[in-house]
């Protein structure tokens, strides 16, 4: 994992930097802020972090800024407070709060939830560029390839899949060769995985089950199926 950045958004100085001192202690890389404000008006780069915030700040509260930063891309969050109580914490976990510590909590309580938003974090990270590079691969095909694409992971043969398209077998077995290639895919099995993270299913394929594309499970399922 990268080097990992913690930041924390706390308005109590010393507590500041007890946290900093500790976590800094086991290798992290340590930001703080006093504010919710100088929190958002900084740049958040870094590939492996999470966000230590207080639920009493004196700009805004730690939940209000839970919920706007939902629209946007950031780090888990663990929260942190002297008055927390249980609806506060459960608002928390169910907007994706990473864990949710009233003061005082033990440092092996920080530690353990740090090392999870920032695994959650890193995890995230390495899904959005694989998935950015998957869809500059999809990018690269051509119209009738796009055609073919969805044909072939759905379990069609060739000449099924040929047929649907108006096309020669050979044809579509050069188009299909293609789509292997731009597409980066070692087998079939593997170009199924990827349409399935695309979105890409034909439309034969959900009439099939009368199930929406949204269920990249039953997709895969349903592949299975028509393989054997």
């Amino acid at each position: 994992m990268p080097e990992s950045t913690v930041y924390v958004v706390d308005d109590d100085a010393s507590v500041r930097e007890a946290m900093e001192d500790l976590l800094s202690s086991f290798g992290l890389h340590v930001i703080t802020f006093g504010s919710a404000a100088q929190y958002v008006a900084s740049t958040h780069r870094a590939d492996s972090a999470c966000l230590v915030l207080d639920v009493q700040l004196p700009d805004i509260n730690g939940l209000d800024l839970q919920r706007q930063l939902a629209n946007g891309q950031h780090p888990p969050i663990i929260f942190i407070t002297g008055h927390g109580d249980i609806p506060s914490s459960v608002r928390a976990i169910k907007a994706g709060a990473v864990d949710f510590l009233p003061k005082p909590f033990t440092p092996e309580q920080l530690l353990n939830a740090v090392q999870t938003g920032l695994q959650q974090h890193h995890d995230a990270r390495k899904s959005q560029s694989e998935l950015a590079e998957l869809r500059g691969c999809y990018a690269c095909l051509t119209p009738r390839e796009r055609e073919v694409l969805p044909l072939v992971v759905s379990g069609l043969l060739n000449k099924q899949a040929a047929a649907e398209l108006g096309i020669s077998e050979v044809t579509l077995q050069i188009h299909r060769s293609q789509v292997m290639r731009k597409m980066r895919a070692d087998s079939l099995a593997e170009l199924v995985r990827m349409s399935i993270k695309l979105g890409v299913e034909s439309s034969a394929a959900a009439e099939g089950t009368g199930e929406s594309s949204g269920d990249s499970g039953s997709t895969e399922r349903q592949w299975i199926h028509r393989m054997t």
